[in-house]
């Protein structure tokens, strides 16, 4: 998995994936701008990204967390939330708790996402190096 400024994005034990907390990260390391909706698009995306290069697809996920620093912001968005998460894990329900929190790591993060994964051994795709 990748590792970003000391810590690691996924740590695989086994078939388990422990998927370390994302906010809204792009590619040039700045959070992403348009509210809670479009911070969590990238959340999850990131989320994905780490699930899929150890070979996992979103019906693997068995535990999703989410933290916010507006819940109310999250709730009266939680329609298209649930259109994004539909759009990019699918049907699939994962146990889940939102929780609310002062503030992240990022001061303009609203949003962090973190999980835990179970990888069949047919698709496990394990670091080449340990």
């Amino acid at each position: 998995m990748a590792v970003a400024n000391g810590y690691s994005h996924g740590v695989l034990s086994g078939n388990t994936l422990y998927l370390g907390g994302q906010t809204a990260l792009d590619a040039e390391m700045r959070i992403v701008p348009g509210g809670i909706v479009e911070q969590y698009r990238q959340a999850l995306s990131n989320l994905l990204t780490t699930l899929a290069e150890a070979g996992g697809v979103p019906s693997d996920l068995v535990n999703v967390t989410i933290y916010v620093t507006d819940i109310p912001e999250y709730q009266a968005h939680g329609e298209e939330i649930g259109a994004v998460w539909g759009e990019l894990a699918g049907p699939i329900a994962p146990t889940m708790a939102g929780i609310g929190t002062s503030g992240l790591w990022q001061p303009e993060a609203m949003i962090e996402i973190l999980g835990l994964a179970v990888i069949p051994d047919e698709r496990l795709i394990r670091p080449a190096s340990v």
